[in-house]
């Protein structure tokens, strides 16, 4: 069931490859279930504990936006519904109550090898760079800028896919060089349109989305598609817009409760940041799950499926 914890799924089909939140299983040769955990990470180390309903949110949430925005770019998702994923792989039927809500469908396409980050506020490692040397992605800033304040127009700010670690940020050039001039083009117009609908809409839900940062993949066809997940607290910085104060840290709609907890203990020097972690209390859980589930319902008007 949704509400059900899910820390690893380990289902009847070739494992194509874990990450640290889902795993991507082969369904055949055009097509690949995800299947998003509630395993949480901070810091770069995954946690012992799982944070529930963490994985619906992430799936429904992705469902939510890849349908409103299908008409600024393709995606990836063939279908979320539990009832249709079984009935076409019938080896997961012994799976569905695991599989309903975080489950996704999708087609199959080969990864661009970077993070589109969108940034429209300055936070983050944004924020950091900024501080210290005025740039952003190596890219010169206007001078004087707080942190947090709003960046008009949004700044297309791509990163290299790191597997373990931070994303490093790069320039526009570093992409062109990896990429080919045409296609970083259309990864920056893509991931400026999706931003700015997604924000758009956002705000009248009473939510700043400050940045996001999207994936793509070409499919067979040579279709540039948007894969993986889509404005979610795991891929964005959601704020309520109701408490924004540029000149400081905004309140966020994500695992902060978990991040700012951590980080007291590293203070403390009670962690070295590194694994293994340390126990979570049940409090600091059950207010990172609160998080996520309420930028769901702020999102999407709507309780889990």
């Amino acid at each position: 069931m949704t509400g059900g914890v899910l820390v690893q799924s380990q289902l009847p089909l070739p494992l194509v490859r874990r990450g640290k939140v889902r795993e991507v299983y082969a369904v055949d040769d055009d097509t690949l279930l995800l299947v998003a955990s509630d395993r949480v990470s901070a810091f770069d180390v995954v946690m012992k504990e799982a944070v529930p309903y963490k994985g619906a949110v992430l799936t429904q949430m992705s469902a939510f936006w890849f349908a409103r925005l299908k008409s600024v770019m393709p995606h990836h998702l063939l279908t979320a519904d539990v009832d249709v994923i079984v009935e076409r792989v019938p080896a997961l039927v012994a799976h569905r109550e695991e599989l309903h809500g975080r489950s996704m469908l999708s087609r199959r396409a080969t990864t661009v090898p970077f993070e589109c980050v969108v940034r429209g506020y300055i936070s983050g490692s944004a924020w950091a760079e900024y501080k210290k040397s005025g740039t952003l992605a190596g890219e010169p800033m206007p001078k004087g800028l707080l942190e947090s304040v709003q960046l008009d127009p949004p700044i297309f700010s791509p990163a290299t896919k790191a597997e373990q670690g931070h994303d490093e940020n790069v320039t526009f050039d570093h992409v062109v060089q990896g990429v080919g001039r045409l296609t970083a083009e259309r990864l920056r117009s893509a991931s400026l349109a999706l931003y700015e609908a997604g924000r758009d809409y956002a705000a009248k839900r009473g939510i700043i989305i400050a940045d996001t940062k999207f994936e793509f993949g070409t499919t067979p066809q040579g279709e540039l598609i948007v894969i993986d997940e889509i404005l979610t607290p795991d891929s964005s910085r959601f704020w309520p817009a109701d408490r924004y104060e540029p000149g400081k840290g905004q309140p966020s709609f994500d695992k902060q409760p978990l991040r700012d907890y951590l980080a007291e203990l590293k203070s403390q020097g009670k962690w070295n940041g590194e694994a293994p972690p340390p126990s979570l209390p049940a409090e600091v859980v059950q207010a990172t799950s609160d998080r996520y589930r309420d930028a769901y319902r702020r999102i999407t008007g709507k309780e889990l499926a």
